[in-house]
C-alpha cells in the first residue's frame, strides 16, 4: 500500500466523485442506452467499508442469501433502498451496514460518496465510502447476508484482476465487470462501482473534487467484445 494511497484514506473526499462508469447502461451496445437512461430511479445506498489493518486496508463485501428476491447469492456491500425516515444516503448506507453486518454507525469514518450508480433495476445507488480501524467483527443477519469476507485493496487496486464478461440478459447482449477473488466472484454493479472507486483513488487528485463528465464515461472505455 502506497503512502500516497494511504494519504488519501485519511482525508476526507471534498464533494462526490465520478468514476467513468455512470451505470449499467455503459455495458451497453452503442446506441442501446437511451431506455435505460429514461428509467424512473429509486434512490438506494451502499456503505464501501474500508477496513484498515496494521499494514494494509481491506475491502469489505458480502454475499447476500438464497432467500432474496433481488440479487439471491450475489456479492455486494451492505446497503439496500433508502427509506422515507432516512435524511440522506449517507444515514440510508450506515443503517444499512448496521443492520446487515452488525457495523456501529460511529465506527465508520466517512471518506465521501462516489456519484451513484444507476442498475438496470431501476436504483439510483450512492457508494458511500468510509475507514473502519480493525479489529472489527461482523454480525450479519442471517436473513439476508450469506456471509462476509474481505478483499486486500491492492487486489482490487490492481486492473489486472478487473475482467471483462458479457452475457445475455432479457434477450439482449450485456457487457460486465467481474473480478474473481477465491472462491467469490465479484461482479455486476459491484464490481463497477469498485472500478470507479479504483478510478478515484488512483487518479491524482482525484478524491478531492468533483469528476464532471458531459456524456458520460470518459475516462476509462468500457471495453467491448
Amino acid at each position: 500500500m502506497s503512502a500516497e494511497l494511504l494519504a488519501r484514506l485519511s482525508k476526507p473526499w471534498a464533494a462526490p466523485v465520478a468514476g467513468p462508469l455512470v451505470g449499467d447502461a455503459d455495458m451497453l451496445p452503442d446506441g442501446q442506452t437511451a431506455a435505460e437512461a429514461r428509467l424512473a430511479r429509486r434512490a438506494a445506498a451502499v456503505l464501501v467499508p474500508l477496513i484498515v489493518h496494521p499494514g494494509d486496508v481491506t475491502v469489505l463485501l458480502t454475499r447476500r442469501t438464497r432467500a432474496l428476491k433481488r440479487h439471491s447469492g450475489q456479492v455486494a456491500f451492505p446497503g439496500g433502498r433508502v427509506d422515507p425516515e432516512d435524511p440522506d444516503v449517507v444515514t440510508a448506507a450506515l443503517r444499512e451496514a448496521e443492520e446487515e453486518v452488525g457495523l456501529p454507525r460511529d465506527r465508520s469514518r466517512l471518506l465521501g460518496r462516489l456519484a451513484p450508480y444507476n442498475t438496470a433495476t431501476g436504483f439510483s445507488v450512492t457508494p458511500v465510502v468510509a475507514t473502519v480501524r480493525a479489529p472489527f467483527v461482523p454480525i450479519p443477519d442471517p436473513a439476508e447476508v450469506a456471509a462476509v469476507f474481505e478483499v486486500p485493496l491492492a487486489f482490487v487496486m490492481d486492473r489486472a484482476n478487473h475482467q471483462w464478461r458479457t452475457r445475455t440478459w432479457r434477450g439482449r447482449e450485456r457487457g460486465f465487470y467481474a473480478i474473481p477473488y477465491g472462491e467469490h466472484l465479484i461482479w455486476g454493479a459491484t464490481a463497477a462501482m469498485l472500478v470507479n472507486l479504483v478510478h478515484v483513488l488512483s487518479t491524482p487528485g482525484g478524491s478531492g473534487a468533483v469528476v464532471e463528465t458531459s456524456t458520460g464515461p470518459a475516462a476509462a472505455p468500457v471495453p467491448r467484445s
